[in-house]
């Protein structure tokens, strides 16, 4: 090689190197070049956690890869700033789909999501049933059963998978007895059993952990100048007819909470929340929050019911037709929010009958369309699936098994797990 070529050579290499240094250097940085732009732009990240694992992820209908077999997550680098399409897909399951924004050096991140089978599988528990009441252990359900001789309650337990009568109606009054409410006792072996019979209305306590069970007739315990009671662990709080709110001994409020003749009152407590629950019919309730700095009750929310998250971050209120998510404490995942930010889930066409969590980032509902699973996810649309074959039916979600349990036309299944 001529001299004159070895410099020319030696310039070149210099120039491609002078050109592909900061390219190479940029790269590495993360800077690609967006063609659309037409400039060098700072890319992101998304990260995905779902279950089930091995999940199909596409990113504009585009396959780009699959969850890791181990976490059930991905992460997926070097993506142009914009708005992708993300979905989510396992053959079997109802698929998950979003549109979410990429921003410059930031990794966007859905670590939530849960793909629920398409096709449910039912095994039948028990037949003639006309109610349930699942206990707070989620490892009891009291039936009750309607038959010729009146209704019956059989306490069914989840685990060993069998059904143990407790009370006949007649052993309460042989002239028949109108079962008005069964509600559990700071002893979780114990029931109380409120009645109407001849006209009267009676109360009872059965006592689970005696065999057989031992019912016994009780007297009110509410004083005569109070209309609800509330007992928690270390204390009782008291609602007197004239709207005063107690705990143990001292008055809570300053001024009186307005009260409705021939209406049902109740007292709520949600982490450290005072609610007084004023219930109008099975459709239509109003709650009224005690506010700490005033010691006065505002009214807070008028609907069905509201239902606290898991995690005792979040309310899920609904009425007839609506569902709303309120932070109680700040959220710092993404989406973030804010103590005290509330938005609209999901607006229906169809009376939405109860709710329940499924965990601290799904619900789970049921409606005349059928069974809904819901995400609170609000970015884009709320991801929403329905289980069209339990149109009629009660519902209830039992978070230690994760499985629903439901009442249809006198049946009462429960589903497999649902993840």
């Amino acid at each position: 090689m001529k001299k004159w070529q070895r410099k020319l050579l030696f310039w070149v290499l210099c120039i491609v190197f002078l050109i592909v240094s900061p390219l190479l250097v940029l790269y590495s940085q993360g800077y690609r070049l967006d063609l659309e732009r037409k400039t060098l732009v700072k890319t992101g990240g998304l990260f995905l956690k779902v279950h089930p694992k091995q999940v199909e992820i596409f990113l504009n209908g585009k396959f780009v890869k699959k969850t890791d077999i181990f976490f059930g997550s991905a992460l997926i680098q070097n993506l142009l700033p914009k708005r992708y399409k993300v979905e989510v897909k396992k053959e079997g399951f109802f698929s998950w789909e979003k549109v979410l924004e990429i921003e410059p050096n930031k990794v966007t991140e859905a670590k939530n999501i849960i793909l629920f089978p398409q096709k449910i599988n039912l095994e039948k528990l028990a037949s003639s049933i006309e109610d349930f009441y699942p206990l707070s252990d989620k490892k009891r359900i009291i039936l009750k059963e309607k038959n010729e001789q009146g209704w019956l309650l059989s306490l069914y337990d989840t685990e060993k998978k069998l059904i143990t009568l407790l009370l006949e109606e007649k052993t309460i009054s042989k002239a028949g007895a109108n079962l008005i409410s069964i509600e559990e006792t700071e002893n979780e072996n114990i029931l109380k059993i409120k009645v109407g019979v001849e006209e009267k209305i009676k109360n009872f306590t059965l006592n689970l952990s005696q065999v057989p069970p031992i019912l016994r007739e009780e007297k009110d315990e509410i004083e005569e100048n109070f209309i609800a009671k509330k007992k928690t662990e270390k204390n009782t709080y008291y609602l007197d007819s004239f709207g005063n709110l107690f705990l143990n001994q001292e008055k809570l409020n300053q001024t009186p909470l307005s009260l409705k003749k021939e209406i049902e009152y109740s007292i709520e407590i949600l982490n450290e929340n005072i609610f007084v629950k004023e219930t109008k019919n099975e459709s239509e309730s109003c709650f009224y929050l005690l506010n700490p700095e005033t010691k006065n009750f505002e009214k807070f929310f008028c609907g069905k019911n509201l239902k606290i998250s898991p995690d005792g971050k979040k309310l899920a209120i609904f009425s007839k037709f609506e569902i709303w998510i309120l932070f109680l404490k700040e959220e710092l995942n993404q989406p973030p929010k804010k103590a005290g930010e509330k938005f609209l889930l999901l607006r229906l066409s169809k009376e939405i009958k109860d709710l329940f969590w499924i965990n601290s980032n799904y619900l789970i509902f049921n409606s005349e369309e059928g069974v809904k699973i819901a995400e609170i996810d609000d970015r884009d649309k709320i991801n929403l699936v329905t289980f069209e074959e339990f149109k009629n039916s009660k519902i209830f979600w039992n978070n230690l098994e994760k499985k629903i349990y439901i009442l249809e036309s006198g049946e009462f299944y429960r589903t497999q797990s649902l993840f």
